[in-house]
């Protein structure tokens, strides 16, 4: 009898534990059905939102790891395997990934930032990470930069975020100065009145804000005007060098003369000392 009662109840565990194991490979199988749903449901709705395609594939991602994550805890769980142990060492390896890391999981919050509040786009050129440059893609690790001569920087989002970030093209415009210097005999008047006419000839600098020009110092040899003007971001450099020739060429012909360095030296002759003192 002892021994009838031994084996059913053998039996009965056992019975029990493989309904257990059954439980946690169904409640896997559903899970992981149900997870990629929900992943999937939140990316589509972070795509109603005007999301970035980058951040929410990301976001979609995370959701569905972490998802995946919890639906195994439980799955053991249920199985019979003590969850406190799992969960300790999950833990503990997270952390040793995230230590080891350290430097990767700081460009990507960084990247997140930088694609969540957008302080600058595709197409803008900026100044950032000690680099100048057109953004040509932004994404979780770095930002790729064309600079101006065609070479490219991979520029890490963790630089990129922790100094300023200089947009050139944010606002649309952009005001440029020139200094350009007079001789002390010609007219001041003349001169900024040649600067207005050339201002007022180019429809590439806005007049608003107004464009200006000003005395701004004396220097040794020249009487320095200072030329401030908007223009489109796109048109800052052309304009501002088409400007600075035609000043050239406007005051050669109304005899305005853009002195160059010059020192005056004065010799002073006296008596030679004579022979013998």
């Amino acid at each position: 009898m002892h021994d009838l009662l031994a084996r059913l109840h053998f039996s009965e565990g056992g019975i029990t534990t493989l309904m257990n194991v059954g439980m946690a490979l169904l409640m896997l199988l559903v899970g992981l059905w149900l997870a990629a749903r929900v992943s999937n449901f939140a990316r589509r709705a972070m795509r109603r939102a005007n999301v970035d395609e980058t951040l929410s594939g990301f976001l979609r991602n995370l959701i569905n790891g972490v998802l995946v994550a919890l639906l195994i805890v439980m799955a053991l769980q249920q199985a019979g395997v003590p969850s406190a142990p799992l969960v300790a060492a999950l833990g503990a390896g997270g952390l040793a990934i995230g230590l080891a890391l350290q430097g990767s999981l700081s460009n990507l919050a960084w990247g997140v930032l930088l694609i969540v509040f957008r302080p600058f786009r595709v197409g803008d050129f900026i100044h950032a990470g000690g680099v100048d440059g057109t953004v040509e893609g932004v994404s979780l690790m770095y930002t790729l930069l064309v600079m101006p001569d065609n070479r490219e920087a991979v520029v890490p989002n963790a630089k990129i975020g922790s100094d300023a970030i200089i947009n050139f093209n944010r606002r649309g415009t952009r005001r440029f100065e020139l200094r350009v210097g007079i001789g002390y005999k010609d007219s001041i008047g003349k001169a900024m009145d040649v600067i207005r006419q050339l201002y007022a000839a180019d429809a590439r600098i806005l007049r608003d804000p107004e464009p200006g020009v000003w005395t701004e110092s004396l220097g040794d040899s020249a009487v320095v005007l200072l030329l401030r003007a908007y223009t489109r971001s796109g048109d800052s450099w052309a304009a501002q060098t088409d400007l600075l020739r035609a000043v050239k060429e406007r005051f050669d012909a109304e005899g305005i003369s853009i002195p160059y360095p010059q020192r005056e030296l004065t010799v002073l002759q006296g008596r030679a000392p004579e022979a013998g003192r």
